[in-house]
């Protein structure tokens, strides 16, 4: 995640490719390598083709080529931005001699779009694609002339037939101004001491990898402001080596069990703290105090989730010319956070914009491993249209 050199990276995942064809597919790989091992012309080679989901801003000028734009997500190699993040993979394939092409860069949001479009019931295809676990992005199907941009990209090719484009909307970097966004003294705190300050300030407040951050940041405060008596009883125990007191120490894990915790005295959570950062005995108070906090920030981030979304249905006039509209979700926090998609849901129905008739027509769907899937998908999509171009090289994806 943090190296000098892109080439360590996307080594290790021509390596990972190379450890699944061999197990999953070892008799058709060590076909391809002797075929490999004994051609001497230039004869077409049948190639396995890979979609490869690259969930960070990039540059899209096809549908295997687009540059880095920046990192995220804790990922630090800076030689890499500004590069074809396809090339250096198929390069270091290359380099390992793997009968693979990489035929589809694919955003994670773009495959739960993909993949939830192929499963959803009924005719209807999926408008939205959306993630809402570790980080949140989210992709939808627009109108390709409402796409000014791609008048002016350079050196860029794409299919004009449909008249229609995904676009990865990379909404986690929405209102880094922090114009709108609420920002308490805790989000202040956790963005300073970030490795990307001052960027993903949405996601900072809706992601799963910040959520158990601004809870431990909450409770540590609390803890110390001594005219609170927060976990300070005589019976409580919250040792020195509490990852309380650890930045990143707390998962977001803890806070779905605290929001999930119906027991007349609180004894999930209270074994959850006793689990997750050794802290003993806490009063009913305590337990009661947290719970509070907890809700207070996943309820905060559900029905910012529900911004982007509500956002993009506006704009579009999706609400307006269809009956119903299908949104693919992916994700740990939507999967599993108690109430998650309840809250969202709440927060739609109070934009005027869409309304109780309009979260009616609005239908979200489970996408599970969106981002694997549809980039396998997108991969056989794109493998049949190369095959329909005519081939001058004699090889191909090389």
């Amino acid at each position: 995640m943090s190296s000098g050199t892109a080439k360590d990276l996307f080594l290790f995942l021509a390596r990972q490719i190379e450890s699944f064809l061999r197990i999953h597919h070892n008799e058709h790989f060590e076909a391809h390598l002797r075929r490999h091992n004994q051609r001497k012309d230039n004869s077409e080679e049948a190639l396995f083709d890979l979609g490869f989901t690259f969930s960070f801003p990039v540059r899209q000028l096809g549908i295997n080529k687009g540059t880095l734009i920046r990192w995220t997500k804790g990922f630090d190699i800076p030689d890499a931005v500004g590069q074809d993040v396809c090339a250096l993979l198929q390069s270091a394939i290359d380099d390992l001699d793997l009968p693979v092409r990489v035929a589809a860069l694919v955003n994670d949001t773009v495959g739960t779009l993909m993949a939830r479009s192929y499963t959803s019931p009924g005719a209807t295809g999926t408008f939205l694609g959306a993630i809402f676990g570790t980080g949140t992005n989210g992709a939808y199907v627009e109108k390709l002339d409402r796409i000014t941009k791609m008048q002016t990209i350079e050196h860029s090719s794409y299919d004009k037939s449909t008249g229609e484009m995904i676009i990865n909307a990379e909404w986690g970097s929405f209102d880094n101004h922090l114009s709108v966004l609420p920002n308490t003294v805790y989000d202040q705190q956790l963005d300073a001491d970030s490795n990307n300050p001052g960027v993903q300030m949405f996601e900072k407040r809706v992601s799963g990898m910040f959520l158990g951050e601004i809870l431990r940041r909450v409770m540590l405060d609390m803890h110390r402001n001594e005219s609170l008596g927060f976990l300070k009883s005589s019976a409580v125990s919250v040792p020195k080596e509490s990852s309380l007191f650890r930045q990143w120490g707390i998962d977001t894990s803890l806070l779905s069990l605290v929001e999930a915790d119906k027991t007349e005295n609180l004894d999930q959570i209270k074994t959850a703290l006793k689990d997750h950062l050794r802290i003993e005995n806490p009063s009913n108070d305590d337990c009661k105090a947290i719970q509070t906090v907890v809700h207070a920030i996943g309820k905060r981030a559900a029905r910012l989730a529900a911004v982007p979304l509500a956002a993009v249905l506006h704009s579009t006039g999706k609400l307006q010319s269809e009956d119903l509209v299908d949104i693919g979700v992916d994700g740990s926090l939507v999967e599993f956070y108690p109430n998650f998609e309840g809250h969202m849901r709440d927060a739609l129905r109070e934009v005027p914009e869409v309304g109780e008739a309009g979260n009616k027509k609005i239908r979200i769907g489970i996408s599970k491993d969106g981002s694997g899937v549809g980039a396998a998908l997108i991969a056989l999509v794109a493998s049949k249209e190369d095959a329909k171009k005519p081939n001058t090289s004699g090889l191909r994806g090389h």
